[in-house]
């Protein structure tokens, strides 16, 4: 339990950070939080204002079974499919969170109080399939401050347009590149349009995008390290903040023109960019560089509770921080690019890596649930 204490202490960086126009949502889920009152208290002493999940925090959370036995037994009985029983489960967690965070998505008129469901991963490169699977999920949850995760792939990109034309509040997921993310832009806008064609109320319709920061260093920090030469390595801990702030330049761009404009005036919502995988995974660098580094207005920061805990700790959080540097990012960039490190390619295989790693973690699910089932007796075909 966070004590009073601890709870003064923590306002000052969280509070500046939203203060400067950054949404505070938690990149983690389990029913033990739910039901521990932790997410609840999460909500009230630590400015968090929405959640997001990954297949990834459901294997942690599930593949455990701390907290499941009960549904998994009802589930055994009823002799369902894994995958049946793995979507049981985690709709069920993320209807609960979403009635935990009802009041603040009645307080923001939708902007926050939300909690994000992925599609499953297996599916990223089936356009037709992630669009019935998000339908699916928005049923399944039946709550309106859900939003469906789908991922930036070439297929998801389409089906990004259709479900957003349907009414369904999207986080597009597992974007790398600038060149991707105007693509997701596009998709958004097209699906808004396709919505106001069908004579829906844009107003209720709400998206982010989630550009992904930490990996970017990860990826560039080791292939600067091995190049080993004192301008390579003055450049590592640079490369994912620099793209993640021309992607907040491309943002104001798409959104100040007149395409956005005529969308706005029918009540349409910006499609705000969400800053994720924002842990630091580089003990050399402090532990909210990703968080201190990208603060800016009407943007959204998802962070595991270790970061959100360093935040609350220690954060430096010293207003906006993004728009003032997109010369210096791009400089940083294209120095990167000159050591022989060719951008397009690192975000081509981050986003390969980022839809394979998923489908394991959810492989990794279901082959626990299985095993989970199949104890009960139940062959869990």
């Amino acid at each position: 339990m966070i004590t009073v204490t601890e709870a003064t202490a923590s306002a000052g960086a969280l509070k500046r950070l939203s203060d400067e126009g950054v949404s505070i949502w938690l990149d983690d889920l389990s029913r033990r939080r739910i039901e521990s009152g932790n997410l609840a208290e999460l909500v009230a002493t630590r400015n968090v204002v929405g959640v997001t999940t990954n297949p990834s925090i459901f294997q942690a959370a599930i593949g455990s079974g701390a907290g499941y036995e009960e549904q998994l037994a009802d589930l055994a009985v009823r002799g369902v499919t894994v995958d049946e029983a793995v979507r049981m489960m985690t709709t069920a967690d993320v209807r609960a969170a979403a009635d935990v965070l009802r009041p603040v998505y009645e307080a923001t008129g939708g902007r926050d109080g939300r909690v994000s469901i992925e599609v499953d991963p297996r599916l990223a490169h089936d356009t037709r399939a992630t669009v019935a699977e998000a339908r699916q999920l928005a049923w399944l949850v039946d709550r309106p401050n859900v939003m469906i995760k789908i991922p930036a792939t070439k297929a998801g990109l389409p089906a990004i347009t259709e479900v957003i034309g349907a009414g369904i509040s999207v986080n597009v997921t597992l974007i790398f590149s600038l060149e991707r993310y105007g693509e997701v832009m596009d998709a958004y806008l097209a699906g808004l349009e396709r919505a106001r064609t069908a004579g829906l109320d844009l107003s209720g319709i709400h998206s982010v995008a989630s550009f992904f920061v930490s990996r970017v260093d990860s990826e560039i920090d080791k292939r600067l390290t091995l190049l080993g030469t004192d301008e390579a390595l003055a450049l590592k801990g640079r490369a994912a903040l620099a793209n993640a702030r021309l992607a907040y330049e491309a943002y104001e761009q798409v959104f100040a023109g007149p395409r956005w404009q005529a969308l706005e005036d029918a009540r349409a919502n910006r499609q705000r960019p969400l800053w994720a995988s924002t842990g630091v995974k580089d003990p050399a660098y402090k532990d909210t560089l990703y968080v201190d580094g990208l603060v800016a207005p009407g943007t959204v920061n998802t962070m595991p509770e270790a970061t959100l805990n360093a935040v609350a700790d220690h954060g430096d959080v010293q207003g906006d921080t993004v728009t003032g540097g997109y010369d210096r990012a791009r400089a940083d960039l294209a120095a990167v690019e000159r050591l022989g490190i060719a951008y397009d390619e690192v975000v081509r295989q981050l986003e390969d890596e980022g839809v394979a790693k998923f489908e394991v973690a959810w492989q990794d699910l279901l082959d626990a649930v299985t095993k989970s089932l199949n104890s009960k007796g139940v062959d869990a075909e």
